[in-house]
């Protein structure tokens, strides 16, 4: 997994001794600090539960899974050396039920528990049960997290420890008019923050007095949905910020490092999308400076083991502290590929009792590396999240420089209970151009059929000039909007390609009825005449992007085809080889030879060209379509992504404005306020909160107001 060789799990703990002229000394430290770990469970699920195992196993480390009733077949629970059930699906009932899975711990005889990040990672009064019952918590103290998970009291022990911040209001006042009066005072733009919040939840921007209670009573909810606690406050928003977060470290020896930055600025719903390290731009004075900064924000809460200080970043590289993030975060491989390190390792060997395994001396910055996060979600759709089936599932092949961190496999489906998160595509390179160039040559090789992902949108992301140039800041996407969602308009050299990939798909299908015809043991289902090509002529309507288009394809013999599209005539030719689902596709058109992957999905033709991933449909015969019916008519509002309603401001009857909050859903842990399209009155509401939705429901039917 890492670049480098591993360091094998001691027998024994070792500590720092400081040594002559600034040395560093390695002793064996007392029995009595010595926590042995051989079992470990993992507090969390899909990819950073696999992530931690893949580590802990490496290192002799047995696993304890715990799981979900939605998560049965999940593949963390696969790799586990064991696994057991913690309740229903929602995570209120399963993986926030910290005494269901500190019991798991006792009665499995794990010495350890490894959170992950989410659900308890950051939860001090979890660390503080597992203490009681004699488990190792693999995180900092309950007091470090308590410090720091609360943003007005981490603000003010920053300031104390000489760290920069940004001013507010941080104070226990939390009436709606003080918080505004804040706000006021403060100036608008202001960013309204839940304190115990963290991964862009319960975080809401207020652009002017207008829209700042809406956007209060939206953070709240989402806080108390996600932390229990709805306390907020109020920060000047800095306008252009760049994200920049400081990998530390600290041990129970009093030893703190940092392992370097890493620039999280590209965001969307105040949730990042890519992150690479170390952060373009930055001189090695501004670098150490900001490590520095955040070593002394760990060792003011006394820290122990892996934390990211959070920085925003302005025009001129001042930097001033954000908050803390007790726990391992989601971009961690970054660091990992610069320091040629193992977090987690480092996790369960200071946890265990052990020293750091290196000194800040010791640990060499070296290359580039990025993290793409791969979501079931649609862009285009203001990036709301998705659920369902991984239909088709192909990755970029892993290696030294790429690693995929994952907990879905094929066949798989994304949860509405849970993160949409698919993967993290993790690349390295000896400069910042080369990893980049590595990234969106794995982006075009991640190929997934079943639901909407954010792929193509990473590999334009990655593309863009600004990007390409370090120019990045948390306003990235609604900068650059435009450019990275152009207008898709298929070329009519795809739409040949389309054409070929369906004429080629159909004599697949005739040499395997063939075979099926002639060996009654064949796998492939017979079939009373082979569907060979033999149609000298032929026309082929296929639908891309909202648009169809009339292919008139000629068989010229010898494996040649004259295609038209729209009055142009194209001549093509190629082959086609089938390897575990997907089609390789070698088409020459006019000449021009391109290579593209294949997925047939039922009507649907998927090609996966070097720039993004098309759909290409046989429209439905038109008999096909007179039998839909079409559900919940009228006026109203649908859900635009699966999830659960979790509140109805409207009764039927009731009066509305274009704009009103009719509906607020939950989907993937985060909160949606549906609204109104247009005046009317609510005839029927049609869910009830608590009631699961899927993806286009009808929520709320509404009628034409009287006059």
């Amino acid at each position: 997994m890492m670049r480098g060789a591993s360091r094998p799990f001691l027998s024994q703990g070792w500590r720092f001794l400081r040594g002559g002229v600034g040395g560093w000394c390695r002793l064996q430290h007392s029995s009595a600090a010595r926590r042995p770990i051989n079992k470990l469970l993992i507090a969390n699920r899909g990819e950073i539960a696999c992530r931690v195992m893949r580590t802990a196993q490496r290192l002799g480390v047995k696993t304890v899974a715990v799981y979900s009733e939605a998560d049965k077949d999940s593949m963390h629970v696969a790799m586990a050396d064991e696994a057991h059930l913690i309740g229903p699906a929602a995570s209120q009932e399963s993986y926030l039920r910290g005494d269901r899975i500190l019991g798991v711990a006792v009665s499995s005889g794990a010495q350890a528990v490894h959170p992950g990040y989410g659900f308890l990672s950051e939860n001090a009064e979890f660390a503080e049960a597992c203490e009681r019952a004699g488990v190792v918590f693999v995180g900092p103290p309950p007091s470090a997290i308590r410090d720091m998970g609360i943003k007005s009291t981490s603000k003010a022990i920053m300031s104390a420890a000489s760290v920069p911040v940004v001013g507010g209001y941080h104070g226990e006042e939390q009436s709606d008019e003080r918080l505004a009066a804040e706000a006021h005072t403060i100036g608008f733009p202001v960013m309204i923050k839940a304190v115990r919040g963290g991964g862009g939840k319960g975080m809401r921007i207020a652009m002017g007095a207008g829209e700042f209670q809406e956007q209060l009573e939206s953070a709240r909810r989402e806080a108390m949905k996600s932390f229990g606690d709805d306390v907020m406050l109020i920060e000047k928003f800095v306008e252009r910020p760049r994200h920049v977060e400081v990998q530390v470290f600290g041990d129970h020896h009093n030893n703190y490092v940092y392992l370097f930055e890493r620039d999280c600025s590209v965001q969307r719903r105040h949730q990042k999308v890519i992150e690479e390290a170390p952060a373009p731009g930055l001189s090695s004075e501004v670098r150490a400076s900001l490590g520095e900064a955040a070593v002394r924000a760990a060792g003011a809460v006394g820290y122990v083991g892996a934390g990211t200080v959070e920085f925003i970043v302005d025009a001129n590289h001042n930097f001033f502290f954000m908050e803390m993030n007790t726990r391992l975060q989601v971009e961690h491989p970054v660091s990992e590929m610069i320091t040629n390190t193992d977090l987690v390792e480092w996790q369960l060997r200071v946890a265990a009792g052990e020293p750091l395994p290196l000194t800040q001396e010791e640990i060499k910055l070296s290359g580039h590396s990025f993290e793409a996060r791969i979501y079931a979600e649609d862009p285009r759709g203001g990036f709301l999240p998705g659920a369902g089936p991984l239909t088709h599932l192909s990755t970029p092949a892993p290696g030294p420089h790429v690693r995929i961190e994952t907990g879905v496999r094929q066949g798989d489906e994304v949860s509405v209970h849970y993160d949409p998160m698919i993967a993290k595509l993790v690349v390295w390179g000896h400069d910042r151009t080369t990893a980049l160039n590595t990234l969106t040559s794995c982006l075009a090789h991640y190929n997934i059929v079943g639901l909407n992902t954010n792929v193509d949108f990473l590999l334009s992301l990655a593309s863009h000039p600004s990007f390409q140039a370090g120019d990045v800041s948390t306003d990235f996407i609604p900068e650059h909007y435009a450019q990275l969602f152009p207008p898709r308009t298929p070329s009519k050299e795809l739409l040949c390609q389309a054409a070929l990939a369906q004429v080629l798909e159909e004599e697949l299908e005739g040499v395997r009825a063939v075979a099926a015809s002639r060996d009654p043991t064949s796998p492939f289902a017979p079939s009373p005449t082979p569907r060979l090509n033999h149609t000298l002529t032929r026309t082929l309507t296929l639908a891309c992007e909202g648009k169809e288009e009339a292919v008139v394809v000629e068989y010229l013999g010898g494996g040649r085809y004259s295609m038209d599209v729209g009055g142009e005539v194209f001549e093509v030719s190629g082959s086609m080889v089938c390897d575990n689902g997907t089609r390789h596709l070698s088409a020459c058109v006019d000449g021009c030879v391109s290579r593209v992957c294949v997925v047939v999905d039922a009507r649907d033709t998927h090609l996966f060209t070097q720039t993004g991933g098309w759909k290409v449909s046989v429209p439905a015969p038109k008999f096909e379509s007179e039998l839909g019916v079409v559900v919940g008519g009228g006026g109203g509002a649908v859900a635009p992504m699966p999830g659960v309603v979790e509140r109805v401001f409207v009764t039927p009857g009731q009066a509305v404005e274009a704009g009103d909050p009719l509906v607020v859903m939950i989907a993937m842990k985060m909160e949606y306020v549906i609204k109104a399209s247009s005046a009317g009155v609510v005839e029927k509401v049609l869910f009830e909160p608590g009631q699961s939705v899927a993806k286009n429901s009808p929520l709320v039917r509404l009628r034409e107001p009287e006059e």
